[in-house]
């Protein structure tokens, strides 16, 4: 019986260089009423290895600020920074490369695909990147192993519970070795008991693998396991 992930410290050269920088982050929507201004100058500087929880109020543009940190959305004015390169400026294809190579997304529903199990499921970004299928499959089963689903990594999602599939989606996101990973609402699915799981899966790949994430979330357990808080209100983030 799996007693849930087992994850191996691996080497890393720790920098003093923060992973994401984001600054002076602006977006707006067009309304019948006018203008709705979202986000109204967002600065964040996340480091290495740690957990940054964003949370704030239904409807403050937290999903939104992650959006433009993924480079899927763009923001009005300002700057988003990976791993000292700049990436808000960049053409479609090369937002493409980056969210292929450096990104990794966990949303709340897992979003895996029903006839294809475990493995698959992990491998299928991999391949779409361009990466061979024997490579993919390695990098798949050692993600797996990292969120401790290895004897699970045959089943499909019907034969997997609420907590294993989104293990699956988190390693999922893992397997192209991204320099950051962004979730939204990540257990917002899940019953408390899987949630704490996940939030415990979550902590440990940040210490023991320095994995970076961005959590936007209104589970106040999950926040108080990340490394930082911080609150967006009024389209501005600021200390929790």
């Amino acid at each position: 019986m799996n007693s849930g992930p087992q994850v191996t410290a691996i080497a890393s050269d720790r920098t003093s260089e923060p992973v994401l920088v984001a600054s002076g982050v602006r977006k707006s929507y067009r309304t019948p009423q006018g203008a709705l201004e979202v986000l109204q100058g967002a600065d964040l500087e996340v480091p290495r290895g740690t957990i940054l929880a964003i949370v704030g109020a239904s409807g403050a543009g937290k999903s939104t600020l992650l959006n433009i940190l993924g480079t899927l959305d763009r923001a009005d004015a300002g700057t988003v920074e990976i791993s000292g390169r700049r990436v808000d400026h960049l053409n479609g294809r090369d937002l493409a490369r980056i969210r292929a190579t450096q990104l990794g997304f966990v949303f709340q529903f897992h979003h895996l695909l029903p006839e294809f199990n475990a493995e698959e499921n992990v491998m299928m970004p991999l391949l779409i990147a361009g990466a061979d299928s024997t490579s993919a499959r390695r990098r798949a089963r050692e993600a797996l192993q990292a969120v401790g689903l290895e004897e699970r990594w045959l089943h499909r999602p019907s034969e997997l519970s609420g907590g294993e599939a989104q293990r699956v989606a988190v390693a999922r996101a893992l397997a192209p070795s991204p320099e950051l990973v962004l979730a939204d609402e990540p257990s917002g699915n899940l019953d408390q008991r899987s949630s704490g799981a996940l939030h415990d899966l979550l902590a440990m790949l940040a210490r023991e693998r320095e994995q970076t994430f961005v959590v936007v979330t209104h589970n106040d357990r999950l926040a108080a396991r990340a490394d930082r808080v911080m609150v967006l209100e009024a389209g501005r983030l600021r200390p929790a």
